[in-house]
């Protein structure tokens, strides 16, 4: 699998999450930016293991991604924060980014990898990036592919 290529589809994947009226349009990014615009989603560090099947067959990452929201007011920012975190809806990350999964038979992410999940959300709390404090989440997303690619 082609690690670059795989993070921006998710963050190209992520693009299409719709947020509530009045928030700006969520950017997105593939690699860990030097500051951000706020609302900011990111694919962070990851983790690979190799040879999930014999044969250089099948490889497993898990990408831990982060976004973060401006804190102009608490409570709205985190309310922004909950309907990016929560499991359905327009401005769901999880259900936005699935949609990279394809339809059933098809390969994940326009054919970079076999099958990608949004495994869960970590990390709920106020993150310092770039000199500024957001309040911000990681979501852990889990890419399956060939590992000879």
């Amino acid at each position: 699998m082609q690690i670059s290529a795989i993070r921006e589809a998710i963050a190209d994947a992520a693009r299409a999450v719709v947020l509530p009226d009045g928030i700006k349009a969520l950017t997105c990014s593939g690699y860990v930016p030097d500051s951000v615009a706020a609302p900011h989603f990111f694919v962070a560090e990851y983790e690979q293991d190799f040879d999930k099947t014999m044969g250089r067959g099948l490889d497993e990452l898990v990408f831990t991604s982060r976004v973060l929201v401006g804190r102009a007011d608490d409570r709205s920012a985190q309310r922004t924060l909950d309907a990016m975190l929560s499991g359905s809806g327009p401005a769901s990350l999880k259900q936005t980014i699935e949609v990279a999964r394809g339809a059933p038979g098809e390969y994940a992410l326009g054919g970079l990898a076999h099958d990608l999940h949004v495994m869960r959300v970590q990390g709920y709390r106020w993150y310092e990036h770039a000199g500024s404090t957001y309040v911000g989440a990681e979501l852990m997303i889990k890419v399956i592919g060939q590992g000879d690619a």
